[in-house]
């Protein structure tokens, strides 16, 4: 897991071991916030994180662990996801995040890792090719799917998916919807009809609200957190494209301003690139950086 997220970071800390002493066993509060602050991490919190160092004028490995750590909520296991069947998900966020093969990289490992029986349903009836997209995928991992055509109305899509899933006894449903952008209205709106719905379809549901983010656009994303915040309620988020920018300090931020759960991280188009999110594999990689590795 480890050497997943050193891989995942690599632009990241290669980007930091550009400013940082090659091996020191304490650095100066200054080089800590220009650090944080080539990596991304929002000129808030960067003063946040120093305010809570010690009183001395340098800070050490462990005193720049303890304050990172902090950031991170742990993920609670939901009560439903064991116990009620099936347990909806909802995936949403904006185009181009890499929400449907997402959505493909979930659905093959609650199959093929937790055991579980998934159907999705290809609720991004705007366009076609994420009908498609969706319908290869499900071909290619081998669970089924609930899709219609192209400007078909996507609420009624989740609403088959869900009473699909009752009547065949499928243990999980994910549900897909049409990438936007966080202000556009018309399709906030149908976000919020395709929850209605759900709930319609089964009381209750969906059980987990996720946003998918991509982790290049760094803090910009933190904007985009909050208004599908507003809009629909986030329960958890999962960051992709992490290995493809410098800017993996954003997570920290991103953490700090929703207050919630980050559940896996993505990378690749590979149906197993997915990996649960570790606080400590993520945050030592960048310790790493920062103060040289440890023997």
């Amino acid at each position: 897991m480890f050497g997943f997220f050193k891989k995942v970071l690599n632009k990241t800390t290669d980007h930091i071991k550009e400013i940082a002493p090659q091996k020191s066993d304490k650095i100066s509060k200054e080089m800590l916030e220009d650090i944080l602050l080539e990596a991304d991490v929002s000129y808030d919190l960067v003063e946040e994180i120093i305010y809570y160092m010690p009183p001395s004028k340098t800070v050490s490995r462990s005193d720049v662990r303890r304050v990172l750590l902090s950031y991170f909520i742990d993920v609670e296991p939901l009560k439903q996801e064991e116990h009620i069947k099936p347990f909806v998900e909802l995936i949403f966020g904006i185009n181009g995040a890499g929400k449907t093969t997402t959505i493909a990289k979930l659905a093959y490992r609650y199959k093929n890792e937790l055991n579980k029986s998934v159907i999705l349903g290809a609720s991004d009836t705007f366009r076609a090719a994420a009908i498609e997209q969706l319908e290869r995928w499900a071909m290619r991992i081998d669970v089924p799917i609930v899709s219609t055509k192209q400007g078909h109305d996507p609420s009624a899509v989740a609403y088959d998916t869900i009473s699909s899933a009752m009547a065949k006894g499928i243990d999980r449903v994910i549900i897909d919807t049409a990438g936007r952008l966080h202000t556009q209205k018309n399709l906030a709106s149908e976000l919020q009809k395709i929850e209605r719905i759900c709930n319609k379809a089964k009381e209750g549901t969906p059980h987990r609200k996720i946003l998918i983010l991509d982790g290049t656009q760094g803090n910009a994303a933190i904007s985009q957190a909050k208004a599908f915040h507003e809009i629909i309620g986030v329960d958890a988020l999962i960051i992709t494209k992490l290995d493809g920018t410098a800017k993996g300090g954003a997570l920290f931020s991103i953490a700090k301003e929703l207050k919630k759960p980050i559940l896996y991280i993505g990378m690749g188009e590979n149906e197993k690139d997915l990996l649960p999110f570790d606080k400590e594999a993520f945050v030592e990689p960048i310790l790493d950086a920062i103060f040289g590795e440890e023997a």
